[in-house]
């Protein structure tokens, strides 16, 4: 089969399409016929192997583990293991892969794919996995998010930030979301109360205060951040792909939250993984309506290297989508 595969880290030239094994379902697993799959902020991190600490977590020291890029996808199931009764051949599904997505096929735990709905296609559902759960579990699990609380979204017109907007208003939250110039009606158009121009105005030196900051952009200080946070409110960072070559945005996390053990206000980074359950919470979220997916841009397979390079100039809208 085709795959987008690297065998060093690097920028996006590292990047070539090739072809690699078919792969074949364990206990437990599917085998999915690609159709279209989502670009993260993940991938890039994986390609270029920075921040360095993220090597030292397992995933390749002088070079990537794995050698397909991609952790979401939606396709049909082409073959199933041992054990799987949740899914049949030609089952049309969405979730989250291992050893690559990027790719005709793919395979991953049964558990953590989700019958597709129907009236979503398949550009769509796959943008759909690991940034619809990183905004799930950054506003509920870490950010604390509670009916008519006021959430602040920094990036919200990115891929973790359409879904933020759109589920903090499913809460009955009060949403302003920030983003540039071209995403404004966009954002508008997801729910959002207020949305704040960043190349018009600082929202951090308004007089608002937030109960819930998330930061999907990574480019302001927690100093900023904290002037517009409530007393007891919190600062949820994702994302960043800044800082240093060695640990990144860490130190801005580690030291935010080595501060929140101090004061009432609190600053979180989580660390999301998507856990079983977890697609099928999101494809409910699809199905009531509550969320809906936006494909910013589509790429054939072979020009995933290019679809790279325009989603590091940060002015993507919604998710990056890969036609496989």
């Amino acid at each position: 089969m085709k795959a987008i595969v690297q065998d060093r880290y690097g920028p996006a030239g590292v990047l070539r399409q090739a072809e690699v094994e078919r792969p074949e379902p364990g206990a437990g697993e599917i085998v999915v016929r690609v159709r279209a799959a989502g670009l993260d902020p993940s991938v890039w991190h994986l390609m270029t192997g920075l921040p360095y600490l993220m090597r030292l977590m397992g995933f390749g020291l002088r070079r990537p583990k794995d050698r397909v890029r991609g952790w979401d996808a939606a396709g049909t199931v082409a073959a199933v293991g041992a054990g799987v009764t949740r899914f049949a051949p030609g089952d049309d599904v969405f979730g989250v892969g291992s050893g690559g997505t990027f790719a005709e096929y793919c395979r991953g735990a049964a558990e953590m794919f989700a019958a597709k709905p129907a009236d979503v296609d398949f550009d769509a559902a796959a943008a759909v996995p690991t940034s619809a759960i990183t905004a799930l579990r950054a506003l509920v699990d870490a950010g604390g998010l509670r009916a008519g609380g006021h959430v602040l979204v920094l990036g919200a017109g990115g891929g973790v930030g359409t879904f933020a907007v759109q589920l903090a208003k499913a809460r009955e939250a009060e949403v302003t979301g920030v983003c540039g110039t071209d995403k404004t009606e966009l954002v508008r158009s997801l729910g959002a109360d207020h949305v704040v121009d960043y190349t018009e105005r600082d929202v951090t030196a308004g007089t608002a205060r937030y109960d819930l900051v998330l930061d999907t952009a990574g480019n302001r200080p927690l100093a900023s951040l904290r002037r517009v946070l409530a007393p007891r409110g919190t600062i949820v960072l994702v994302g960043g792909e800044g800082g240093g070559r060695w640990v990144g945005d860490l130190r801005r996390s580690l030291g935010g939250s080595v501060r929140s053990l101090f004061s009432a206000r609190k600053v979180k980074a989580p660390y999301v993984r998507p856990r079983p359950g977890d697609v099928e919470e999101v494809r409910a979220l699809l199905e009531s309506g509550a969320i809906s997916p936006v494909v910013g841009r589509r790429y054939a397979l072979a020009d995933a290297a290019e679809a790279i390079r325009d989603w590091e100039k940060g002015h993507t809208r919604g998710k990056t989508v890969l036609v496989v």
